[in-house]
């Protein structure tokens, strides 16, 4: 960690790496969330969209940022730098999700074992952010969670294969032949809608 100036000195976070605002948030969050707040302006968005998508509904993404934030901002004093940022930022979102997935599981099994219509008691989703996604979103409903954990981080994240190797805890070769594998079941299910 090499923070140069003062925590209190003026600088401009948009001006600043990843890594250095990383260092200034380590520093200051005792006092000021500046750097922090930088950080998260410049990956809210895509974490936003890689919940929702990796999710299927927007509700739940959110709440699963909500999450993310904080975890990011009480884990940034242990936060090592033996992995960039984004990777990190990406490993804490993935865990997220998938606990929020699993909350929705349990969820459905619940509704299934008192006769239930989840479908009833589900509020209906607004349409996707992106107009120029809604078919990737509609796909990624229907492409079971394994795949479409590894779409998500690479169409969404835009993560290299050895940063997804990294968050999800697998070999490099084993994570581009899950992707090679998801790649092909989307095609397939664009090829051969519903």
């Amino acid at each position: 960690m090499t923070t140069s100036a003062p925590p209190y000195s003026r600088y401009v976070p948009a001006d600043l790496s990843d890594e250095a605002l990383v260092d200034r948030a380590r520093v200051e969050l005792l006092h000021s969330t500046v750097a922090y707040e930088e950080l998260m302006r410049r990956y809210q968005r895509t974490v936003f969209n890689v919940c929702a998508r990796y999710l299927g509904n927007e509700r739940d993404a959110d709440d699963v940022c909500q999450e993310v934030m904080l975890k990011v901002l009480h884990g940034l004093k242990q936060f090592e730098g033996k992995a960039k940022f984004k990777t990190w930022l990406y490993s804490i979102t993935y865990n997220e999700c998938i606990t929020q997935y699993r909350k929705d599981k349990r969820r459905r099994r619940l509704y299934d074992a008192l006769s239930l219509d989840p479908q009833e008691e589900a509020v209906p989703d607004p349409a996707p952010l992106d107009p120029g996604h809604a078919s990737l979103d509609r796909v990624l409903i229907h492409v079971n969670p394994v795949d479409r954990e590894i779409l998500v981080l690479r169409f969404v994240a835009e993560l290299e294969f050895q940063e997804i190797a990294q968050i999800m805890h697998l070999g490099l070769s084993a994570t581009k032949m899950r992707y090679k594998r998801a790649l092909e079941k989307l095609r397939n299910q664009l090829d051969n809608p519903f």
